[in-house]
């Protein structure tokens, strides 16, 4: 089994403030990777999220048993600034969302009648970075919600995402930095639903930031992603969303092309098969809930499913 480097992504943060690295003759994503080979390592890189790094550590060691070399670049930051490190060809591989991966690469905006899993992923194609592709998607998929507590969902008689319009002038929404400025964020909610928020508080990717706030009663209203076992774990509320402003967010696999081998293609393609939404959301509440090492987890899963 190929040694795996596991670095540290704090670096990446540079490059959302400047894109003058290479210029300056240092690139903190070069790690000396022969990847550009075709035959060489595969650069397998996460966002900065829990379920992210779970899918990478999954994609890593599945790769891995087919003897693929691999090294691991664990929560590199947002898809703003991990999207820009794939199309400079710094990471190769990564664990993506087809409907959130859509609505980024066209800010212009997603047709009307895009939102089916086999609409969202055939629209998809259509806008991929050159030189990369997208491997067949899972079954599981991992939605952005807005979510209450079941107290404001009671308060205020909130099912859907609409419901908020009249009173969203008194409640606070916490979520990522991002998410203000995206379209399926804070400019989607009022552009589809009239949805404007007394205050928006800028704190993590549906993390521990977020889910304390809403815990806390700091905020009113998070962005959570719909796998977190906070959900369950406290009762809260999921709103609907009937304009389907969050389209369908199934796991797919995001590839720079000449990094793609028979064997990957292999490997990767039975990590998709095996996953499920049911099997994603236990495998993450290990993380999330017991503190478990992703690394593990998702040799458990991997195991468990017959895939190494």
């Amino acid at each position: 089994m190929s040694r795996r480097i596991r670095t540290t992504a704090y670096l990446f943060a540079t490059l959302a403030v400047a894109g003058t690295l290479t210029a300056c003759g240092g690139d903190p994503l070069d790690s000396g990777s022969d990847s550009d080979s075709g035959g060489g390592t595969i650069v397998v890189g996460s966002a900065n999220f829990p379920e992210s790094e779970l899918l990478m550590e999954m994609y890593a060691q599945a790769l891995e048993a087919e003897g693929v070399k691999v090294e691991t670049k664990p929560n590199i930051g947002s898809r703003e600034v991990y999207m820009e490190a794939f199309k400079s060809g710094d990471i190769d591989l990564l664990p993506e969302y087809n409907g959130a991966l859509l609505a980024y690469l066209k800010p212009d905006g997603v047709p009307e009648n895009v939102s089916a899993p086999e609409d969202v992923y055939e629209a998809l194609q259509e806008v991929l970075p050159e030189g990369s592709e997208t491997l067949p998607q899972s079954e599981a998929e991992d939605k952005d919600t807005l979510t209450v507590s079941k107290a404001t969902a009671d308060k205020y008689s909130l099912k859907s995402i609409e419901d908020l319009a009249p009173v969203a002038k008194d409640l606070s929404l916490g979520g990522a930095s991002e998410f203000k400025e995206r379209h399926q964020g804070l400019v989607g909610l009022d552009e589809v639903y009239g949805v404007t928020f007394k205050e928006f508080k800028p704190l993590d990717a549906g993390g521990p930031l977020t889910t304390s706030a809403l815990t806390k009663g700091d905020i009113d209203v998070a962005n959570v992603f719909s796998t977190d076992s906070s959900i369950p774990t406290n009762g809260w509320v999921v709103l609907e969303d009937p304009e389907n402003l969050f389209l369908s967010q199934n796991v797919v696999p995001l590839i720079r092309s000449e990094a793609l081998s028979s064997d990957a293609e292999t490997a990767l393609n039975a990590v998709s098969e095996a996953l499920t939404t049911a099997n994603l959301t236990e495998a993450l509440a290990k993380v999330q809930v017991d503190k478990a090492d992703p690394a593990t987890v998702a040799k458990e899963f991997l195991a468990d499913n017959g895939v190494s």
